[in-house]
């Protein structure tokens, strides 16, 4: 669920190419086994929609709206602020972006290499640096692009140094089944550091207040609407309102918001972050937009930060699958 702006880029993009959108270089990709919009500030995906088996015998490039359903597209469309959000994909963008310097809300954020307010990594005087860190409000290069029939895979690199002695890059494979999205961090310092990160996934969904998040029964979770209170989950997670939560679990969990159920595996994570503002969205979401999203994260946080020594790298990632009917 996506920008209109940001659909129409799409719809005129046949293959691969660079555009602007929202002030913001992006890498687009409209293909046989689907699409992908990537945003060169931040290495942030912002759309994936892979094609409906139809639409690939077809050799259509651009999925109709029955199409877009059927791959796993919320069926909403609503109209806010000064642009439209319209179906289609696993993702969800606001319609109101901040400009720059802001960061995009939606898509897969970067956070790194400090999650939320933590400041593990951070080497800033006061420890005062940026919330979630640095990454997803720098410019990225894409490094390269491997091209296949099945797919495509990029690989990203800050265009500056964000870290003393940290270094990342991002890894973003897309098919006509999956979306995984890698963050590594490599350290080429001398001296161990203590980092967190999330890759902070707002997926698309017809009503957040009527989602259920499988997998999460029976595991602890720091209450962040509570004073970061400790307490168990118990049965599955059911979405109603407002909800900020760190869950201590590496399990394997599924979106199911009535219209599809999309599996959320993660890899170098034993934090699970499930967060909605419920209410009271953030300045750039209108209240209305914020009905369609649902973050589920992969994360480390306080519950799993890594320690890296020099010469050691460490790997998180979030592979998104639709699960198919029975």
């Amino acid at each position: 669920m996506i920008p209109q702006s940001l659909r129409t880029l799409i719809d005129e993009t046949r293959g691969q190419r660079r555009a602007e959108w929202a002030g913001r270089e992006v890498w687009l990709a409209n293909e046989a086994w689907g699409e992908l919009a990537v945003s060169l500030q931040g290495a942030q995906v912002l759309h994936f929609l892979p094609a409906p088996e139809a639409a690939r015998a077809e050799g259509s490039l651009v999925p109709a709206p029955e199409a877009a359903r059927a791959a796993g597209a919320p069926a909403t469309t609503d109209n806010v602020a000064k642009e439209a959000l319209v179906p289609g994909g696993w993702l969800w963008v606001t319609p109101t972006p901040q400009p720059l310097p802001g960061a995009i809300r939606g898509g897969i954020p970067l956070c790194w290499p400090w999650f939320a307010d933590e400041h593990t990594a951070d080497e800033s005087p006061d420890r005062t640096g940026p919330m979630h860190g640095p990454a997803r409000k720098a410019p990225w290069r894409l490094d390269a692009v491997d091209e296949h029939e099945q797919g495509v895979e990029l690989h990203l690199s800050p265009e500056e140094r964000l870290h003393g002695q940290l270094t990342p890059r991002a890894v973003i494979q897309a098919n006509a089944r999956r979306l995984h999205v890698e963050l590594i961090s490599e350290h080429v310092g001398e001296t161990p550091v203590k980092l967190t990160g999330a890759l902070h996934s707002y997926l698309a969904v017809a009503d957040a207040f009527a989602c259920r998040v499988e997998g999460l029964a029976g595991a602890s979770y720091l209450d962040k609407l509570a004073d970061v209170a400790e307490r168990d989950q118990q049965g599955e997670l059911g979405v109603r309102g407002a909800l900020d939560r760190i869950y201590r679990s590496n399990a394997e969990l599924c979106l199911d918001d009535g219209s599809r159920r999309l599996r959320i595996a993660r890899q170098g994570s034993d934090s699970a972050v499930v967060w909605h503002p419920g209410d009271a969205p953030p300045g750039d979401t209108p209240s209305q937009a914020a009905r369609h999203f649902l973050c589920v994260e992969s994360a480390n946080t306080r519950l799993d930060p890594v320690w890296l020594v020099p010469g050691a790298q460490h790997l998180l990632g979030t592979t998104l699958s639709l699960e198919k009917p029975q």
